[in-house]
């Protein structure tokens, strides 16, 4: 019997297929590898802050679309002190969203462990759509958005007048984005197109894993991260999480009714900071916390007429030209953030608790300036923020009752309630496209390697209990707990904390199951 002849098609898609498995690639694989999106080229030629390394890279801007448009990214590195023994790369991302890493790194970079520093290039960079990377442009030019948020309260609004008006300026600021968006970018700024970021520049640092330290919202990225591709980690801290589950969608219908800051606690939490500040303020004498009124009690009780006060009228302080007006909205602002930071920042005055309590005290021995204007004006950069924020979270909708929820805020949560309502009430009436690429799970794929979270049990932001949740809801979690106080345990360090974060990126050693790191020191000692 003649042997049958090979038709030319089927001779090359054999001799394909052939040279597909000598290098070791199925034709799936290859497949993938020619849809795969091209790595970026990284050079760190250009020097800019003290000892740090620059350099941009272009990736896609939508992954459905890999060899389409590309977007630019901005990044920065720190070599690792010991280059001999390097380890690879650790990427670092400071959260907000919002937060320039480039401008973050330089910042605190002192504050990564010793061993760390020595072992590891530290590379952090600008997620899409913020600081130097490209960015989503609403406006045609710069200054309008500044101008159309100039009227807004300072803080958040109060009282029916403020909501509405703030209502529709959120609104014309989400039209603004939807019709000068001219590159696409706005469908793409979920943080799942950041961790695609993410990955292609851990290839381009030629790293076979991902090393990664992630405070605050650099959490839901690293989560996210390992979850979209669970075979690539290596080692990842993650420093005072979001619980992703909550964050995202809610667990329940009557969770999805609740905007997402109380959906994950973070007003209860920073209500329970709020009361550990005046307690232990209140535990010692004016001397050392200028706000004390002589016991936990009476501390309290001095912090709400204070608030009351506000509720009724503003207070200035200094006098013109240099007179600062607050209400009550801006004051909670200033507490709500004033507690992140337990021990002063250098160089920067009034921060850290003792800074919180002169302030308030300052306020406390002002008199009332019922005649004086409102303050107003909103904070810049906002599109930077909303661009992720919104992609990332189910919000409750523009004709939602917010001004009731702010009202439930208040009611468990006291002063610092109705802060957080508002902070996601922006994203009410954002395009609908932005959700485009959002990641809603599933949230325990078993990774490559285990994932250690890391919490302060007194955080004002994302609570304790949301950092225990996604080490639950992880396949391969470990939780640390620091009985500390202030938001992420890098921002208010502790040397217990450090030394096992130290162990596991460098040797992958976890800490015992249920650790627990006692402070270096309490506040006010």
């Amino acid at each position: 019997m003649p042997r049958p002849r090979l038709t030319t098609a089927f001779r090359a898609a054999a001799t394909t297929a052939a040279g597909l498995l000598l290098a070791g690639l199925t034709p799936a694989a290859a497949a993938s590898a020619a849809t795969a999106p091209p790595v970026p080229s990284l050079t760190w030629r250009q020097s800019c802050a003290d000892g740090f390394q620059c350099d941009t890279a272009q990736v896609p801007l939508d992954y459905r679309a890999p060899h389409g448009r590309t977007i630019r990214l901005a990044l920065i590195r720190r070599p690792a002190d010991d280059q001999a023994h390097r380890l690879g790369t650790l990427f670092y991302n400071p959260g907000g969203p919002g937060i320039p890493g480039t401008g973050a790194l330089p910042a605190v970079s002192g504050l990564f462990p010793a061993e760390v520093r020595k072992r590891f290039d530290i590379v952090s960079f600008d997620p899409r759509g913020v600081g130097r990377s490209t960015a989503l442009q609403c406006f045609p030019d710069p200054s309008g958005e500044p101008a159309l948020l100039a009227g807004l309260p300072a803080g958040y609004p109060v009282g029916a007048e403020q909501q509405s008006r703030w209502a529709d300026t959120y609104a014309n600021l989400g039209r603004q984005c939807a019709e000068n968006d001219r590159t696409g970018l706005l469908a793409h700024l979920s943080t799942a197109d950041t961790a695609r970021d993410l990955d292609l520049l851990r290839q381009a640092v030629g790293d076979r894993r991902l090393s990664y330290l992630g405070t605050s919202y650099g959490t839901y990225l690293g989560t996210v991260y390992a979850n979209l591709f669970p075979g690539r980690v290596r080692a990842m801290v993650l420093d005072s999480a979001v619980d992703p589950v909550a964050w995202s969608t809610g667990r329940t219908p009557q969770d999805r009714a609740l905007p997402p800051f109380l959906r994950t606690g973070s007003d209860l939490g920073s209500a329970r900071t709020l009361d550990t500040f005046l307690d232990r303020c209140g535990a010692v004498d004016p001397a050392r916390c200028a706000f004390s009124a002589g016991s936990p009690e009476a501390t309290r009780a001095k912090f709400a007429q204070l608030t009351d006060r506000l509720g009724r009228g503003p207070i200035t302080l200094g006098t013109p030209p240099n007179a600062v007006t607050h209400d009550e909205a801006t004051v909670v602002t200033a507490v709500a953030n004033g507690l992140y930071a337990v021990e002063p920042v250098p160089n920067l005055p009034d921060t850290g608790w003792s800074g919180l309590g002169e302030q308030l005290q300052r306020l406390w021995t002002a008199p009332d300036t019922p005649s004086a204007p409102l303050p107003t004006g909103g904070l810049s950069g906002q599109t930077q923020v909303l661009g992720v924020l919104c992609s990332d979270t189910a919000n409750p909708p523009a004709d939602a009752d917010y001004p009731a929820l702010a009202d439930l805020a208040r009611a468990r949560s006291g002063a610092l309630g109705p802060y957080w309502v508002w902070q996601t009430q922006r994203c009410a009436a954002w395009p609908a496209e932005a959700a485009r690429d959002r990641y809603d799970g599933p949230w325990d794929r078993p990774t490559a390697a285990p994932v250690l979270v890391v919490a302060n049990t007194d955080d004002p932001a994302w609570p304790y209990q949301g950092s225990r949740a996604l080490a639950d809801t992880l396949a391969r979690g470990r939780l640390l707990t620091v009985e500390g106080d202030g938001h992420t345990v890098l921002g208010n360090p502790n040397g217990c904390a450090a030394g096992y974060e130290e162990r596991y990126l460098i040797d992958g050693q976890l800490p015992p199951r249920g650790e627990v790191c006692a402070p270096d020191q309490r506040p006010f000692e």
